[in-house]
């Protein structure tokens, strides 16, 4: 089970509750990898990259959203997009 965060709005130490939460499942990702036989260098490379791609799906999905946004006001306003 993961822990919550202690408060539902922002707190000082909101951010190590979330790495304390998170690191029993990353351990287990990072003990899997290894025993498949992969490198730690290869493991911490692949997360950097999976960390980067979902910061780049998540910044063109809010692009996306926000054009969405337009289109539909523009819509509701009577105009074509």
């Amino acid at each position: 089970m993961i822990n919550r965060p202690r408060q539902q709005h922002d707190y000082p130490d909101r951010e190590i509750d979330c790495q304390e939460a998170m690191e029993p499942g990353f351990q287990a990702i990072v003990d899997c990898m290894l025993e498949a036989s992969w490198t730690r260098g290869e493991i911490m490379q692949s997360l950097k990259r999976l960390i980067a791609a979902d910061n780049m799906t998540q910044k063109e999905n809010a692009k996306l959203e926000a054009q969405l946004a337009i289109t539909r006001a523009m819509i509701r306003a009577g105009k074509s997009a």
